[in-house]
């Protein structure tokens, strides 16, 4: 994590005089469940985002616990990103809880005994869709041998407007064989279709809300979540 600061704060020094323009970010989502590239991780959750943009450069903190089932694990990450002419790249420090054992203690990054896992990722927007590539390159991700799985993750969305609504759809695949992910080889882990739009509840303001299907073929489950955006 200090090294994702640290690569943050230089790159931020170099681009801040180019651009005095900052952009700061504060927002929830409260989702009825927490799903995640076709998978569950969660029940009812709120979910706080702070962030920061310059010129293309984003930090964002992004987190995660359970109001429903207070059991559920928490989660806290923290994305760097660059975005130039439709093109984004970045890193993710994934952090999950584990209750009160010491593999859900945060500042825990030994081999073996973290619950951080770290993830590289690249994409592109072409405007009609985007293609995305993840890839964790450290972290609690490993294969039964005890080496680095290289757990990977593509997804395809296109986005539209429907019946005065923003929708996307998306596929996810998973290439190759992961545990991170639940896959024996190349998977359909993620078919959803989101649709968002605001409601007017007075003249001045209006709420955000979304709702999507999610269904994930290779664990034969699907779901169906509704989301209020504040």
């Amino acid at each position: 994590m200090k090294k994702i600061f640290s690569i943050a704060i230089m790159i931020i020094a170099i681009v801040a005089p180019v651009s005095a323009e900052v952009e700061t970010t504060i927002a929830a989502d409260v989702v009825s469940e927490y799903v995640w590239r076709g998978a569950k991780c969660g029940d009812a959750a709120i979910q706080p985002t702070l962030g920061v943009s310059i010129a293309g450069v984003d930090l964002s903190l992004w987190g995660s616990v359970g109001v429903a089932n207070f059991l559920d694990t928490r989660e806290f990450d923290i994305t760097l990103s660059y975005s130039f002419a439709g093109a984004s790249v970045g890193v993710t420090d994934y952090w999950f809880s584990v209750g009160d054992e010491p593999y859900g203690r945060y500042f825990k990054y030994e081999k073996g005994a973290t619950n951080h896992v770290f993830e590289a990722f690249a994409g592109y927007d072409f405007g009609f869709a985007s293609i995305s590539w993840y890839t964790n390159f450290a972290g609690a991700d490993y294969k039964a041998n005890g080496d680095a799985a290289f757990s990977s993750y593509c997804e395809i969305s296109a986005p539209f407007s429907l019946g005065g609504a923003d929708w996307t759809a998306s596929l996810g695949m998973v290439p190759f064989e992961s545990g991170f992910y639940g896959t024996e080889g190349f998977a359909v882990t993620n078919l959803s279709l989101t649709a968002a739009k605001s409601i007017d509840i007075t003249e001045s303001f209006s709420l955000p809300v979304s709702a999507g299907l999610t269904v994930n073929p290779c664990a034969e489950m699907a779901y169906l979540v509704f989301g209020i955006s504040f």
